[in-house]
């Protein structure tokens, strides 16, 4: 098989628990580190998917590398190729779509329940009506053309959303212990900054119970990504 393609925006939003589930399936693939300056290929037939991480960009800045970014996303829908992204990652697959990124009305960061939509496609995915997960976001995406909601929450309504082979996510199903820690330590001022936003919640609400909430967002993850990795050849 064909390794899977991760693209790495920032340092602290890697691959997560992405990466340890494609490990524990023994699936090949290789990360671009874009936050070390690597170069992202101009060819996507040597990958059998491609999967995009967080970041605290936006998809409108000025950035010379999101342009090809979104051509190779372009490139990946038009062979097929089964598409993932996680929150900045959902919202260039929405920008390559032609859909609208803007920001949302309040900031979310932290833990809150996503609610799935009574169709097919999200309760095959997620099992349940509503699971928490995990927010860190000030933008949200539109839903392009042909897009089957699958997830909203109380302060965002496009939380997730399928077309084909393609999954899109705002919120981050991908977190690891590890992860929520760094990005606490890391984004304590922007914390801090928008601490009257009802869609924040302050380092010690986020890091309660942590090691059970991780837990129960991987076996939602773990089922996401068995259904993402059927169309992978």
């Amino acid at each position: 098989m064909k390794p899977v393609l991760v693209i790495r925006h920032s340092k602290t939003e890697g691959a997560g628990f992405f990466g340890t589930f494609l490990d524990q399936k023994q699936i090949p693939w290789c990360m671009i580190c874009i936050d070390e300056g690597y170069v992202l290929p101009v060819d996507i037939s040597a990958y059998s998917g491609l999967v995009m991480m967080g970041g605290s960009m936006s998809v409108n800045d000025n950035l010379p590398w999101i342009e090809q970014e979104l051509k190779l996303i372009q490139q990946a829908i038009t062979k097929k190729l089964p598409i993932l992204g996680h929150c900045l990652g959902g919202q260039l697959i929405s920008k390559a779509l032609g859909a609208i990124v803007s920001a949302n009305p309040v900031k979310e960061f932290g833990w809150s329940n996503v609610h799935a939509n009574e169709i097919p496609e999200a309760i095959n995915l997620f099992g349940a009506c509503e699971f928490e997960s995990f927010h860190w976001h000030g933008e949200t995406f539109a839903l392009p053309i042909g897009a089957k909601h699958l997830l909203s929450s109380e302060y965002c309504n496009n939380q997730a959303y399928q077309i084909d082979n393609i999954l899109a996510f705002q919120c981050h199903i991908e977190m690891t212990e590890d992860m929520v820690q760094t990005w606490c330590n890391q984004g304590a001022d922007e914390l801090v900054e928008f601490s009257a936003s009802p869609g924040v919640q302050q380092a010690n609400q986020i890091l309660q119970n942590l090691g059970e909430r991780i837990a129960n967002l991987n076996n939602i993850a773990a089922n996401v990504y068995s259904h993402w990795i059927k169309a992978l050849n």
